[in-house]
């Protein structure tokens, strides 16, 4: 996404540095490296059959597992949160390297081998074409779309990280116990705004959220907060303080409509049925609240600014041009390195 204004980058170790492009000279330096960035249709000429393709293998998978859509949903917040959008959690973890999807903030996600599956129709169509990146991106916006939500039209061109981030997911990824404050703070600082915050946690509207993230709010005593029709069913979903990480215990996020997504969740934190703390400070924070209204209200609304949102997060800092590299296999990077790693 070409830079409008100043954009600060803290590098993790030991030094900062800002970088700070005016629209023309960033559109120069693309030329001059031949580097046309996040494009729509990237691969009408060398893979045209690439998006037909995925979309077809989410359509198949969502028939198969239903559950699928939300790990597509999950995973592009997931890995596009983290400093860029480059298949990063994909990645799995090495005798050096712990991957992304085996941090504790990465609980729950599941369904990696069909991204595999996805990859594998795409390359016996156009080998060593079409990045993992690109695939988990588009794989999201068809999961929308089989789980009700709208269709958005997102570029493609990006190419996939070498290495995996663990270390920096606590820093970028927004968490269910943060402040209100905090989540705005991080998507802020990908360029989404306060609708757009509101909106994409209307993701909570499809899905679970496992006992293990919300026990807290109800042992040793009941969140007062908390509706108090709705806690019988949270207490029998989740009987135990201390629940088993590997057992499946969960509560789905909204009971009336669990696979379909749609602005059911803002009606339910405003009567404050919110599983997750995050929900609860959506509903009542004076930043946010006008929006979670406005969106209860109105579902276009509400998919017009999660189009918005997700667009704006499906084009966070990618790989493209000669940076990075196409996996062969979504889970594990290239043997070979050039010299135009990312960063």
């Amino acid at each position: 996404m070409a830079p409008k204004t100043c954009f600060f980058f803290l590098a993790l170790v030991s030094f900062s540095s800002v970088l700070c492009l005016s629209p023309a000279f960033a559109k120069d330096d693309e030329q001059e490296k031949g580097d046309p960035g996040l494009v729509m249709n990237f691969y009408k000429e060398t893979c045209p059959q690439a998006e037909d393709i995925i979309r077809e293998q989410v359509k198949l998978l969502y028939k198969r597992h239903k559950n699928t859509a939300f790990s597509w949903l999950r995973n592009i917040f997931h890995d596009c949160a983290v400093q860029r959008c480059d298949a990063s959690l994909l990645l799995d973890s090495t005798r050096r390297t712990l991957s992304e999807k085996e941090t504790d903030r990465s609980f729950g996600l599941r369904n990696f081998r069909y991204i595999e599956t996805i990859k594998e129709a795409v390359e016996r169509e156009c080998p060593g074409v079409v990045s993992c990146a690109d695939i988990l991106v588009l794989s999201a916006r068809d999961g929308i779309v089989s789980l009700g939500g709208p269709y958005i039209p997102l570029k493609t061109g990006r190419r996939d990280g070498r290495r995996s981030r663990a270390e920096v997911v606590e820093q970028y990824l927004p968490d269910h116990n943060e402040s209100i404050s905090s989540v705005l703070d991080k998507f802020g600082a990908m360029g989404i705004d306060t609708p757009g915050v509101v909106a994409l946690l209307g993701a909570h509207s499809v899905g679970r959220t496992h006992c293990v993230k919300l026990v807290h709010r109800l042992y040793p005593e009941v969140d007062p907060v908390l509706n108090p029709d709705h806690v019988p069913h949270m207490l029998k979903k989740c009987p135990d303080s201390i629940p088993d990480p590997k057992a499946v215990q969960y509560v789905r996020n909204d009971r009336g409509t669990p696979m379909v997504l749609d602005n059911n969740y803002y009606r339910n934190i405003l009567d404050n049925k919110g599983l997750l703390i995050v929900d609860h400070q959506l509903a009542h924070d004076k930043r946010t609240k006008p929006f979670v209204k406005k969106m209860a209200k109105s579902q276009d609304y509400f998919f017009r600014e999660f189009s918005r949102a997700i667009t704006i997060l499906s084009e966070n800092n990618p790989l493209t041009g000669t940076k990075g590299e196409i996996r062969k296999q979504c889970n594990v990077a290239n043997k070979l390195r050039s010299n135009n790693d990312e960063p």
